[in-house]
């Protein structure tokens, strides 16, 4: 019998540790951020240092395992099997960060047009709110909270002021920077599928000044609204899905800017070709879920 592997099928990997340090980091990681925010809530001396060990192991140990995937499919061992597998698994978890996010607009739909009503004395359940809270104006965004001894409502929202200001409007040009960068990176793509090397990393370049941009203005945003408008976690409901969905979407952004920094790395170095370039693809798919998720939120957060 011969000792060589038929990998016509399957390429099947060496044992590795690689899955074991990734959880442990994922473990370290949660657990001293959740440590770290109930320190900050009960006004004690936050200690991060678990939460600093978790992501410096995560980042470790995702850089070198990539490096052993990126080793072994210019070794010739993922068959085409393989790549469809990951094409597969690179769907499923873009499906679950649909899932992810489909979760956090379905809460702020119900609490707009459920619970602020009920709250206010609105339809069948209306009378538990008109009997606690009566003088409570049921509107959105909510900027006088029932109880404002418990939560302190907003001085100014985020919400659009009119399609005729938005040209002084920050989310409108975060809206612009993001829809350039799909196109960008699509540019990109086709610069890739002609051979255009030059072409792939002058676009993906552009594409990641792009991402960086926006992350600059969000925390822009962001301290605008602490700062000067009272808009914080702990401003009620309106604080909170505010700064949940557009928080959440700003690690998207990050994680999806360290993507694309990683692959134009690799075209640098002059990976990819037009026939084998899953990585960059992958990145592409997820850069324009990433924009797409941004639309959803600049209509229903900040518009409607």
């Amino acid at each position: 019998m011969s000792s060589q592997t038929d990998q016509s099928v399957y390429y099947v990997p060496h044992n590795g540790w690689y899955p074991v340090w990734v959880a442990f980091g994922a473990f370290m990681l949660l657990a001293g951020l959740g440590t770290w925010l109930n320190a900050v809530k009960a006004d004690e001396d936050p200690s991060a240092w678990m939460m600093y060990v978790g992501g410096a192991t995560l980042a470790v140990v995702l850089f070198f395992w990539f490096a052993k995937v990126i080793e072994e499919n210019h070794q010739g061992l993922a068959n085409e099997q393989l790549k469809r597998s990951y094409v597969w698994g690179m769907g499923w978890f873009i499906f679950s960060e649909v899932m992810f996010f489909a979760a956090f607009f379905g809460a702020l739909f119900y609490a707009r047009n459920f619970a602020v009503a009920w709250l206010g004395g609105e339809g069948a359940k209306g009378i538990t709110g008109d009997y606690l809270w009566p003088e409570f104006s049921s509107e959105w965004p909510v900027m006088a909270n029932p109880d404002n001894s418990l939560f302190q409502g907003p001085a100014e929202s985020m919400a659009s002021p009119g399609i005729g200001s938005w040209l002084s409007y920050l989310p409108f040009w975060n809206t612009v920077i993001l829809l350039t960068s799909s196109v960008t990176v699509h540019f990109a793509h086709t610069s890739l599928k002609n051979d255009s090397r030059g072409g792939l990393i002058g676009w993906l370049a552009l594409t990641v000044l792009l991402g960086i941009v926006f992350l600059i203005l969000q925390g822009w945003e962001y301290l605008h609204a602490y700062d000067e408008l009272g808009l914080t976690l702990s401003s009620g409901i309106y604080g909170s899905t505010f700064f949940i969905l557009t928080g959440f979407h700003g690690f998207h952004v990050t994680l999806g800017t360290f993507m694309l920094i990683i692959a134009l790395l690799r075209a640098i170095k002059g990976h990819f070709s037009h026939h084998d370039c899953f990585g960059f693809e992958a990145t592409s798919w997820y850069w324009h879920f990433v924009d797409v998720v941004w639309v959803c939120l600049f209509f229903f957060v900040y518009i409607f």
